[in-house]
């Protein structure tokens, strides 16, 4: 099932924090870690030939770094920003091999996550030889807890959802004397979630220009959202680099945790309660970014609102390619706007949507594939089994 609105308080609005100037900095600080190279974009042109489009590009972050997921992006900036600012230097001037060298002690590091974010700040630690305690929601699967003990982090699993997962990470980073690296922001917590979307932002430059390279500049850019910090940072990236007139941004969410979606609605920050209960765990959040909201706000064109079976439908196809297309393996959040765009394109409901957004045979869509299996076994219980279909 799929909810679909326009948003009507779009007025193409850019943000000086997201720009095409900021991801040159974020670009070359991961630029010198090593491993780092540009993840792919995959083109898809029998399946944007069967969906009556001119190209489907995705960006797939299941390569990024060994992690399966892109969110190291914004841990890893992040944290060199932090060591930055207590050795008094330029984040040009960290150097992850040496870095934990000029410090007395290792610091602390703590975070809540839904699986990737965590993993990506506990990588990040350890690669600059410093200390992570990560806190996950109720209900986290046992693979994404090993996964992130693997890399030398405390991890604790809670007894409450995600949005409460984050209060208690903040409280008992302020009893020990820790520093919090949330992805997302409240009063009198914005620096380091701002630090965290522009890490997301390389991505975004490393799309650009491999799409500019083959002349397919993109027209429409759908992108998912759980507290919006990947989904604003980035529109807020192509927004400034492209215009934000030049193109349509679409924003998907799932039903459980449609927090953005709600928000373009009111045209204010409107949360949602509850367990958040979706296959999309990475998505599963309750209350918008406020740094990342005025961008999703101003330049966003429309937002969806998906059930568990659309993300499911989305890694099938993507797993499961036409006919001389490549496969990416996405996850259960990675795969969500493939599944808003096929159903925008072949129901009845999804054409009329898209004829409003201007989807038809002169488009170019970029989807952004967030992460891989991260969770293994329920990639193959919804790829080979067909669960949530």
């Amino acid at each position: 099932m799929l909810k679909l609105s326009l948003n009507s308080n779009y007025n193409g609005e850019t943000s000086p924090l997201f720009t095409h100037q900021a991801a040159k900095q974020t670009r070359a600080f991961h630029q010198q870690i090593d491993g780092y190279q540009p993840t792919p974009l995959v083109s898809l042109p029998t399946l944007a030939q069967h969906l009556g489009v001119k190209a489907i590009l995705v960006k797939d972050e299941s390569k990024r770094f060994g992690l399966n997921a892109f969110k190291v992006l914004g841990g890893s900036y992040a944290l060199g920003r932090l060591l930055a600012d207590h050795l008094n230097v330029d984040i040009s001037e960290i150097d992850l091999k040496t870095v934990s060298e000029k410090l007395p002690k290792p610091l602390v590091f703590t975070t809540a996550t839904a699986g990737n974010h965590g993993t990506g700040v506990a990588w990040a630690a350890r690669e600059m030889g410093q200390k992570a305690v990560v806190y996950m929601p109720k209900g986290s699967p046992q693979a994404s807890v090993e996964r992130i003990r693997g890399l030398g982090a405390e991890c604790i699993v809670t007894d409450v959802n995600y949005d409460d997962t984050v209060r208690l990470a903040s409280q008992t980073a302020d009893e020990n004397g820790w520093t919090l690296v949330q992805d997302t922001a409240w009063e009198g917590y914005e620096t380091i979630p701002t630090w965290i979307s522009q890490g997301y932002i390389t991505m975004a430059d490393e799309a650009l220009e491999q799409a500019q390279a083959d002349n397919m500049t993109p027209t429409h850019i759908m992108l998912q959202a759980g507290v919006g910090a990947m989904a604003g940072g980035v529109l807020g990236y192509f927004a400034d680099a492209l215009g934000a007139d030049n193109f349509k941004a679409i924003i998907g969410e799932p039903s459980a945790a449609d927090c953005i979606f709600r928000s373009a609605d009111a045209g204010d920050m409107t949360p949602v309660t509850g367990d958040l209960t979706s296959i999309m765990a990475g998505l599963a959040c309750g209350e918008p970014n406020p740094v990342t909201w005025p961008i999703l706000r101003d330049c966003s064109d429309a937002c969806v609102s998906a059930d568990d079976s659309i993300a499911a439908l989305g890694m099938r196809i993507l797993g499961n390619p036409l006919k001389g297309d490549q496969a990416v393996i996405s996850g259960e959040s990675g795969a969500i706007t493939m599944g808003i765009l096929y159903r925008l394109m072949t129901t009845d409901e999804g054409k009329a949507f898209a004829e409003q957004l201007g989807l038809g045979a002169d488009s170019t869509v970029m989807i952004f594939s967030t992460e891989g299996d991260t969770n293994p076994i329920r990639y193959r219980d919804i790829v080979w089994n067909g669960a949530h279909s």
